[in-house]
Formats: C-alpha cells, sequence, structure tokens
C-alpha cells in the first residue's frame, strides 16, 4: 500500500470519527425512558460501556467490537462512571471512538508533516487531549458540587425545622440551587417517584458526583433512617464541618496557586515553541527526529517534563 492511499484511508477514518463523536455532543439523549433508566437508579452509570445503547436509535448505536472490547478490558463501567461524574452524554463505547479518532487524526497530520515517529507523538498527544478535558469537566463540577453542599444542608435542616418532610425538604433544594446541586437532588426526586428508597437514591446520586463530603452526608442520612435521631441537628453539625474543611481548602489553593501555576507554564513553554518551530521552520525540527540516537532527544525531554509536573502536582497535592 503506497503512502498517499494509506494517509487517504486515515484522514477518511479520521474525519469520520471526529463527525461521528461531534454528533454526540451536539445534543443530549431525549428518550424519556433511558433517562429514567440510567439517572435514576435502576441501571446504574458504570454497568457497562453501552449503558443505555439499547434505547438509542440504531444510528447512534456503538458499534459491538468496541463494547466487547472495553467491557473486556475492564475499561468500560470505569470510563462510564467518569462519564456520568463529569455529566457528558456520551456512553463509553462513544467515548473511546472520539479518543481513537483524534488520535488517528493527530497521527495522519505528524506523519504527513514529517515522519511516522512524529506522527505517534502527534497522535498520543491529540488522543489524550478529550482524556484530559474528560477529567478537567469532572473535577470542576465535583469541585461546584462540594462549594454548594453547605447550601443544601442549610435548606435540609431549615425545610426539616420547618416541619417539612425530608422529600419536601429535597424539592425544596431543587427549586433554590442552580446546577449542579438541583440537578442530582431532581435525580434523586425522580428516582424516589419512580419507587427506590431514599437510601438507594442518595448511594446512586453518592456514586455519579463522587464526593467525599457527599458521601459523608449519605452516611449520616441512611443511619439516621436506620437508628432514629434528630436529623436535623445531625445534619446541621455536619454542615459545620463541611464549611470548615471548604474553608480550609480555599486557603489551600490560595497559597499553592502560584506554585500550579508555575507547573502549568513550564509544562506548556516547551510544547507551544515545539509546534511554533515546527509550523514556521519544519525542516531545522525535523532534525531532531532523524535516523539515530538524536531521536531519543524529544522522547527523553517529554518523558521528564511528564515526570516534573507529576512531582510539583504531587507537591501541592494537600490533603485536607
Amino acid at each position: 500500500m503506497n503512502g498517499p492511499l494509506l494517509f487517504s484511508i486515515l484522514v477518511a477514518l479520521a474525519v469520520m470519527s471526529c463527525f461521528f463523536a461531534l454528533s454526540q455532543f451536539a445534543g443530549r439523549r431525549q428518550d424519556p425512558v433511558e433517562e429514567r433508566l440510567q439517572q435514576y437508579g435502576f441501571s446504574g452509570p458504570g454497568l457497562d460501556a453501552t449503558a443505555g445503547a439499547d434505547l438509542l436509535p440504531a444510528w447512534r448505536r456503538p458499534w459491538p467490537v468496541v463494547n466487547r472490547l472495553l467491557n473486556g478490558l475492564g475499561i468500560g463501567p470505569k470510563l462510564a462512571l467518569e462519564l456520568a461524574r463529569a455529566d457528558l452524554p456520551l456512553t463509553a463505547a462513544e467515548f473511546a471512538l472520539a479518543v481513537l479518532g483524534a488520535g488517528v487524526l493527530g497521527f495522519a497530520l505528524g506523519t504527513v508533516r514529517l515522519n511516522i515517529v512524529v506522527g505517534l507523538f502527534v497522535g498520543a498527544v491529540f488522543a489524550a487531549l478529550p482524556l484530559f478535558y474528560l477529567r478537567f469537566r469532572k473535577r470542576r463540577r465535583q469541585r461546584a458540587f462540594t462549594e454548594q453542599l453547605p447550601d443544601v444542608l442549610t435548606l435540609l435542616v431549615g425545610g426539616l425545622r420547618a416541619g417539612y418532610g425530608f422529600s419536601q425538604s429535597l424539592q425544596i433544594v431543587v427549586e433554590r440551587l442552580p446546577p449542579p446541586a438541583s440537578t442530582e437532588f431532581a435525580r434523586v426526586m425522580r428516582a424516589l417517584e419512580l419507587g427506590l428508597s431514599v437510601q438507594q437514591a442518595l448511594e446512586g446520586m453518592s456514586e455519579r458526583v463522587g464526593s467525599d463530603d457527599l458521601d459523608l452526608v449519605v452516611t449520616a442520612i441512611k443511619v439516621q433512617y436506620e437508628l432514629g435521631g434528630n436529623l436535623a441537628q445531625t445534619l446541621d453539625t455536619i454542615g459545620e464541618t463541611v464549611r470548615e474543611r471548604i474553608r480550609i481548602l480555599r486557603e489551600v489553593r490560595v497559597m499553592t496557586a502560584h506554585q500550579r501555576f508555575t507547573a502549568y507554564v513550564l509544562a506548556g513553554v516547551p510544547v507551544v515553541l515545539a509546534v511554533g518551530l515546527f509550523i514556521l521552520n519544519p525542516a531545522y525540527m525535523s532534525k531532531l527526529f532523524a535516523p539515530g540516537w538524536v531521536r531519543l532527544l524529544p522522547m527523553a525531554a517529554a518523558v521528564l517534563m511528564v515526570i516534573g509536573v507529576l512531582v510539583m502536582r504531587k507537591i501541592v497535592d494537600i490533603e485536607v
């Protein structure tokens, strides 16, 4: 197979995968049965790589080969849970296809521009971009929910002390707070309406969010439901603990902001300069990828940069 034909095939696959991924991001699934089954407790977010896929139109169903591969490797359930925590309207198989399409596109661009070694490197970078976006969106959503948790507890305690039941207090939270708290507690209300117990509905929300503070609240509510007691007083005490923890976390983030920004700059500047030089003068940069031991230099530099970023992140990652 000659070079132009191989390039044409790779570009066609990359374009097809990218359009497929964009079609998934274009809008959320509208099937109400799927929403109830997947989001309100009857089928968890991490069952397999095709959770809810049978309820999609035929043209939107993931490929069976991808499903079997992900579930066989054990990646499907974990990836599906991460997508649920990031609130991305994709199954694990769909996201895997998006990563594959990005990697093929990067490989084709790097190979045509320089050589196959550069193509592999660029393909790996392109394939990592969706994963970084998934991690960023998940952490941002978890942080936003944690910051809303004191207000959630305040509304719950106020509703319980005013004489409302627990379900009515949850409805107050849904009406008074913005997403993501209102979205998650609305799912809890839907789960209760569909017949799940309070414990099951809250456990589903705790799994979707993945917050240690929320786990503490859910555990306290479950204990109170099983053993009895003053739930309002318990939630009030937990609320004070959560507020103090959030305050300390904010202080830590402020004190480590300079170090984190330094790590991002040190990691980003070499990459930006390399990409710029590749665009302006490919012949100059191609010498780093010439046959021989010189190819080890950019690889070693990339490995050392990754190690340096991980070390700096570990230094500023202070547990509270």
